[in-house]
């Protein structure tokens, strides 16, 4: 069942293979020991690039997802409180109608924050087993016998990208059991705080509240850490820099998007806010709440007033005299004697 199930991979496994064997021509190629650790494990990690960089779409596509969900948050609670105490098998599946109904309406799907962990399932277990197969001197395409040796006595720190943990503790190779559970701690760690930042300072206080998926995310906190490190001791050192390159990839561009495009109302987004003030404050601009400059307080903003011209009253002349004389008028002839 189990060789059923690998068959089943071997055109993954073949692609994650000529993968590899093209990087390390590529650094064989700048100088790098063919038979060398390095030329080996920077082809392992040149193959996380690539596979994180064609799956960025899909974590496009995550992010829109958990956005999603972010707006809905009220509407969920409405529908969990309407069914609240409801446990007959009608009111269960009429809020699971409603609630498909409210994903639909939204064009939100839930599974869509899953997408890049389950696509690379499949490389995992393949490249997994293509490094189990060196061990056993099997082939896969383009890693023919030559390389597959190469690839057997190629070693990092003193120990070979086969090694596993379990079988250096039963064989007392200590340079291989060292660097296993440095690779399982830092890969354990590097889990946890990527989920712990997105749930810390990417998730709102509002959604959390009542939200089952939110505590969900809250045990798998925990939980995931623990699965890496007990399965950890099985995996070969070549699918243990795998993941660990793979999770700084994730924490890094995770840390991007959170601090560029926080979701609604979380602690990111205050802090983005914060940050646009800042630098709009030493610009001498004061920003508005929705972060657009006030028109009264910007210079590039303010229309000076237009002046008005006003007439100018001309002063009217007239004679001392006659101005003193009763009833305003002008004698012809000179005083009386």
């Amino acid at each position: 069942m189990i060789e059923f199930f690998y068959d089943l991979l071997h055109p993954i496994q073949w692609v994650v293979a000529w993968i590899m064997v093209r990087f390390h021509d590529l650094f064989t190629a700048i100088g790098f020991d063919p038979a060398g650790g390095a030329a080996w494990s920077l082809s392992i990690v040149g193959l996380v690039v690539v596979i994180r960089i064609l799956l960025i779409p899909l974590f496009v596509k995550q992010i829109k997802a958990m956005r999603g969900m972010q707006v809905i948050q009220p509407e969920m609670r409405k529908i969990q409180q309407k069914y609240k105490g409801k446990n007959d098998p009608a009111s269960r599946q009429a809020m699971q109608q409603e609630m498909m109904a409210l994903y639909r309406s939204s064009g939100t799907n839930p599974m869509a924050s899953c997408l890049p962990i389950l696509l690379q399932s499949p490389i995992f277990l393949a490249l997994f087993h293509t490094l189990n197969g060196i061990a056993q001197e099997k082939t896969v395409g383009p890693l023919n016998e030559e390389l597959v040796k190469q690839a057997d006595q190629a070693t990092i720190f003193g120990a070979q990208l086969s090694d596993v943990f379990m079988k250096s503790w039963g064989d007392g190779n200590w340079n291989a059991i060292v660097l296993t559970a440095v690779m399982i701690v830092l890969m354990s760690a590097s889990q946890f705080i990527t989920q712990k930042q997105l749930m810390a300072k990417n998730t709102s206080s509002a959604s959390m509240e009542g939200n089952p998926f939110a505590q969900q995310q809250k045990l798998m906190l925990y939980i995931l850490p623990i699965i890496f490190a007990v399965s950890g001791v099985n995996f070969p050192i070549g699918v243990l820099l795998y993941w660990l390159t793979t999770n700084v990839w994730s924490m890094g561009q995770q840390f991007f998007v959170i601090r560029r495009m926080p979701n609604p109302g979380s602690l990111a987004e205050k802090e983005l806010e914060e940050r646009k003030a800042r630098r709009a404050a030493r610009r001498g601009v004061v920003l508005t709440k929705e972060g657009a400059p006030e028109a009264a307080t910007s210079a590039e903003h303010t229309t000076p007033a237009t002046p008005v011209r006003r007439q100018r009253q001309q002063p009217k002349r007239g004679n001392s005299r006659q101005q003193r004389r009763p009833g305003g008028s002008r004698s012809s002839q000179g005083p009386n004697r």
